[in-house]
């Protein structure tokens, strides 16, 4: 496994949709684990295939309170419902936050590293991370769901020393 570059805002790469995966060989299975080791080195929860430059439909997701890690090929949401105002953030977008509106849960269908078809239901973060990642997928940031152009924000890091402090 390789942890690869990941794309940044405004890379023209994150605004193209990306194409179906055709068929399921080792290349394909090498990018997984390279998303996965890239979005762990991040760190992050949630990973596209365009964030690493391949203009493929996979994502890769992992809860920190999860049992492992989802990878999810050609993924297309079944079903939605409901709304919540959630902030966010992106790897492509680093070192800013905002105000986004999300489902409150979302059912999703794709094809898992073998190509077995699998159904996953993801509620709250999940359902949040799922949405995020397929807009990716689609060529949409973030960015574009916007409660509020002003509510884009600076993330604002602690220092090291309060960070250390706040952990013990």
């Amino acid at each position: 496994m390789t942890a690869r570059t990941i794309r940044v805002h405004p890379d023209p790469i994150l605004r193209q949709k990306a194409r179906r995966v055709p068929e399921f060989d080792e290349s394909i299975k090498r990018l997984v684990d390279d998303m996965l080791e890239t979005m762990k080195a991040a760190p992050g929860v949630g990973l596209a295939a365009p964030q690493v430059g391949v203009p493929l439909r996979i994502i890769v997701v992992e809860l920190p309170e999860n049992q492992g890690a989802i990878a999810l090929i050609n993924p297309e949401v079944v079903k939605r419902g409901g709304e919540r105002v959630c902030e966010e953030g992106c790897l492509s977008i680093p070192g800013f936050k905002g105000e986004v509106r999300r489902c409150e849960w979302i059912k999703v269908k794709g094809l898992d590293r073998t190509g077995r078809a699998v159904r996953i239901k993801g509620e709250e973060l999940l359902a949040q991370i799922l949405e995020h990642e397929i807009d990716h997928l689609n060529g949409v940031l973030y960015i574009d769901r916007l409660t509020d152009q002003d509510k884009l924000v600076p993330v604002t890091q602690e220092p090291e020393e309060s960070q250390e402090a706040a952990s013990s």
